[in-house]
Parts: structure tokens; sequence; C-alpha cells
């Protein structure tokens, strides 16, 4: 302790490598973490554990008798392993805000569309039972369109589309933007599924979604209406049926290539920190030959030599490796206090993490600290005579 204090800036230097190593470490098990419960939310925001199906076809030719029918849905709801179901309709009609045309997606929905689709009702309601079996000229419209109604609640107002006129009963968003990967766009309105048909002259689905009971249930329920739409269907009917897993396997992967870079820069940090461990040892050695030598010349003992600057490395590694982790875990602290609540993003700390970062640190400086400390156990005590 009395070498370190009277070479405090050596010291310092030295234990630099190891803070920045050891705060690698944890940094990139948090970042990990941070990916995995980032996608899984995001997952979850567009829909827990989805299957979404569809007719496909190549020609402009679409057999009504291929489309996808509520007759299916029904029979998707029978599935043993399915929660819930729903489909919808999607076509593009325009309406009229303040006196100017514009574009908007009408959108069919069934019952249990909100359940499974988790859109988020920021005023009003959902449609109830008795609007979607009367076919009720209700609307839900989404929050961008009412923004461009310039009025502070859009909820009871009428909204002409085409020749009919709906009461707004809510404004929603998507919990997580989809970016127009689902039917919904920016300027979408909902209204209940029996209503397209006016617009349309036709009752099928374009998109059929279907909720597993549970994460594990998602690949036997995509099989399950694979074979339940061919089976119902002629034979030459093609339906894409799909799940949210290839987006989190690729999510994986990427955080899995993430972690790895990120452990790389860890390990190389921490072993640039050991090599310069070892050179101070070894500086340090050649500056105190003398002690050394005086040590042993009144009986200290190889091991004891040994052990003494085995201490000495360890010491650094470990109060460099404690106080990277301190500047890690503060980190995550601060980055989570500084998150808007309505991402609803935590940031998790593992232990494992802080374990193993103190560990990986303390064993590199005593395998760096090995070299310089055998080389001093072995000085010979006439050594120190040239000293005196």
């Amino acid at each position: 302790m009395d070498a370190l204090r009277a070479n405090k800036v050596k010291a310092a230097l030295t234990m630099l490598g190891v803070i920045i190593g050891s705060a690698c470490i944890v940094l990139v098990v948090t970042i990990a973490l941070i990916g995995k419960t980032y996608v899984l939310a995001q997952i979850e925001g567009v829909g827990s554990n989805l299957v979404y199906a569809a007719y496909f076809s190549n020609s402009q030719v679409r057999p009504v008798s291929d489309e996808i029918s509520l007759g299916d849905l029904e029979a998707v709801k029978q599935l043993p392993d399915v929660a819930e179901a729903a489909g919808t309709h999607d076509i593009q009609m325009s309406v009229v805000i303040n006196g100017q045309e514009r574009p908007v997606t009408l959108i069919g929905v069934t019952e249990g569309f909100q359940k499974i689709r988790n859109l988020l009702i920021l005023k009003g309601r959902f449609f109830d039972s008795v609007d979607l079996s009367t076919a009720s000229k209700a609307a839900m419209i989404t929050q961008e369109l009412a923004r461009k109604f310039q009025t502070q609640n859009m909820v009871g107002k009428p909204l002409r589309i085409g020749e009919l006129t709906f009461t707004v009963t809510a404004v929603f968003r998507e919990r997580v933007a989809t970016f127009g990967q689902s039917e919904i766009t920016s300027e979408s309105v909902l209204v209940p599924f029996p209503l397209i048909k006016y617009y349309s002259g036709k009752e099928y689905l374009r998109v059929l979604y279907a909720q597993a009971k549970s994460a594990e249930d998602v690949p036997k329920v995509t099989q399950e209406v694979q074979h339940l739409l061919e089976s119902r269907h002629r034979p030459g009917a093609v339906y894409q049926v799909q799940n949210l897993s290839s987006i989190l396997d690729a999510a994986r992967k990427i955080s899995m290539a993430l972690t790895a870079v990120l452990l790389l820069v860890g390990t190389i940090a921490l072993i640039i920190s050991g090599v310069g461990i070892m050179n101070i040892m070894l500086v340090t050695v050649t500056e105190r030959t003398r002690e050394i030598g005086l040590r042993k010349a009144v009986g200290a003992r190889r091991q004891e030599i040994l052990y003494q600057f085995l201490v000495e490395a360890l010491f650094i590694s470990g109060v460099g490796a404690l106080i990277g982790i301190a500047i890690a875990v503060g980190l995550a602290i601060i980055a989570g206090a500084l998150i808007p609540a309505d991402m609803n993003l935590h940031i998790p700390i593992s232990p494992w993490s802080i374990v193993v970062s103190l560990l990986v640190s303390c064993a590199t400086g005593v395998l760096f600290g090995w070299l310089p400390a055998n080389r001093a156990s072995k000085l010979q005590p006439t050594e120190s005579l040239r000293y005196e």
C-alpha cells in the first residue's frame, strides 16, 4: 500500500484499463438484455403470440371462393390452441376534412380485433358486441387523423365516408408503430366488419389473425391454421400463414452479434490493461530491487515475495474492476431515469455480469502479474548490495 501511495499516478493509469474493461463487460450484458426486452416489448405491442394468414394469388383474378371467409374464422376459433381469432378487410376511401378530401384506409374489423392487436384507446371506446352484430355506423379513427380535424375531441362527432355517415366512438393508435407493415396506416378508420360489404360488395377477410394460448403454441397454431385453410378451399389456393417468430429470431441473431462484438472490445480492453499491469510491475520490480534483496537477507522466503507482488497486482485489478462496475451500473441507472415513461422500457442489470466482470478482471491482474512477481521472488540477496 505504501508503494502504491508513493506512485499514485502510475497506479491510477494502470487501473484505467481495468476500469474500462470491467465496465464494458457489465454494459455489454446490459445492452444485450435491453435489446431482448425491447424486441419482446415490440412484439407484445403488435400482438402477443400472434399468427396471421392471408390469401395469396399471382394473377389478377381472385376467385371469391378462395378468399378467407367468416366460416374460416369460426373454424380457427375452434382450434384447441387458439385463444382468440379475428379478421379484417381494408379498402381505400376518402373523407372530407375542413373542406378538403383526404384519402384514408377504411378497415372492417370483427370481434376480438382489439384484444389481438392490443390497440391503445386514447378517447372513447372500442366496438361492443351490439355494434358488430347490428352493423352500427360507428367508427374509430387514428390519432393522426383526429389531429387533421383541428378539434380537441372527435368522439361523438359525425364522419362521412362515401355515402355513409358514421359517429366517431374512439380515437386510437397502435401501441407499437408498425410503419405501414400492418393494415393500419397513419390515417385509418375502423368500422364494424359487416359495413365493408356496403362499399366493396364482398364479404371476406383479407387478413385473419389467430392468437395462440402461449408462446410455445405459436408454431403449432401456425401449422394448424395453414392446414385448416388448405383443407377448406380448393387444392390450388395458396395461403401465407406467418408469425412473428422470424422477427424475434432475427433480433436474437443481431443481439448475439452485437454482444459478441462488444465482448471482444471488453476483452481487448482487459488484455491491454493486463499488459499494462505487467509492464508497470516489471518496472516496479526493477525499482524495488534493493527492498526485495533486503527482505530476503533478513529471512523473507521466495513465496512471501511472490505473494507480495501478486497481491499488489490483484489489488490494482480488483479496485479497478469495482470502479468500472460502479461506473457501468451508474450509467445504467442514469439512462433508465432519462428514458421517457411512455416508452415502457426497463434497463435490467444482471448480477451475474457484475460477478463475471469482477472475477475476470481479478484473474487478469493475477495472470499478468505472475511474471513480474515470479521475477521478483527469484532475485538474490546480493543484488541489493549494488544499491547500497
